[in-house]
């Protein structure tokens, strides 16, 4: 769902990099007013996972395929306010080091899978379990729903930069995208629940939890190289409906297609790649959740 540069056009690049921007700035300033805070290593080691499992593609019907988002699992295991921090720690790693979504799309992308993905669906998930609902049965509905509103939210800011007609890609994101959201479902409740389980197990949630999230991030890493090569949700749409390309920014990707280009090996470069991106989003996030558990105290995150 990472729109890329080329289909973004006009207004709408400088609106969402603004809006996305506060969005985060905000949430920063939440998230440093918050009493319970996951602690910095469940943080990193959380927001490393996401972004490994970001590589995994799994198909889904007509040649096309869907990756986990992610933002619904990082509200379980961190809370809203982190969970939306953590997404954009990933956002604009992929953005700036791989090339996945592009500088002048990384507002768009904040919005569609930070601030809705995490933010909006976040809430829905805290209301559904205040209510008393089922906390699995909430998992799979706000899942499936972020990723459903996330895509609308895309075709609406592409549709804008004039890519393509709204009443042609809305029908087309919706209906893809409502398949790959019940994949979303059965992969964060099935990661969410063995993350916790793990934990109690150990009777050391912050510890146990951080380990776990590092252990499946290199799991991932070695199983990229077998992920789906079928384009995606957004992808495939674009290329059924033609959308238009626009010349925006482009920055050379450090490890463009998510690819160490220094090693022969298609496979081991993928690795190799998925590994130091692993890294380089662990060690961001590590800094900046020790910058934010300044203020306030650690405590166990839950639905």
């Amino acid at each position: 769902m990472h729109i890329p540069a080329s289909m973004l056009n006009g207004a709408v690049c400088p609106v969402t990099i603004a809006v996305g921007g506060a969005g985060v700035a905000l949430t920063a300033l939440r998230a440093c007013k918050s009493k319970e805070k996951p602690s910095s290593s469940r943080f990193a080691a959380v927001t490393a996972l996401i972004f490994a499992l970001q590589m995994l593609n799994y198909p889904v019907q007509n040649g096309t395929s869907g990756h986990l988002v992610g933002a619904v699992l990082a509200v379980s295991l961190l809370g809203i306010p982190f969970a939306i921090l953590s997404m954009s720690v990933i956002l604009a790693v992929q953005a700036l080091f791989f090339g996945d979504g592009g500088i002048n799309a990384i507002g768009a992308n904040i919005i569609n899978m930070a601030l809705i993905g995490a933010g909006l669906a976040g809430w829905s998930l805290r209301r559904l379990t205040e209510k008393g609902f089922n906390e699995k049965m909430a998992l799979v509905l706000v899942s499936v729903s972020s990723v459903i509103t996330a895509a609308a939210a895309c075709a609406i800011e592409v549709s804008w930069s004039g890519a393509a007609a709204f009443n042609k890609i809305m029908p087309a994101m919706l209906s893809v995208h409502a398949l790959i959201g019940i994949g979303e479902a059965v992969l964060t409740v099935t990661i969410a629940y063995a993350l916790k389980s793990f934990g109690r197990f150990w009777r050391e949630n912050e510890t146990s939890v951080a380990l776990g999230s590092a252990a499946l991030a290199v799991l991932a890493a070695g199983l990229s190289p077998f992920t789906s090569s079928f384009p995606d949700g957004l992808e495939w749409v674009a290329g059924k409906f033609s959308f238009a390309q626009f010349k925006n920014l482009e920055m050379p990707a450090v490890f463009a297609d998510y690819q160490a280009a220094f090693i022969p090996n298609a496979g081991l470069a993928t690795i190799a790649a998925a590994l130091t991106g692993i890294g380089i989003v662990f060690g961001i996030s590590f800094l900046a959740g020790k910058l934010l558990n300044k203020r306030g105290v650690r405590a166990h995150v839950d639905f």
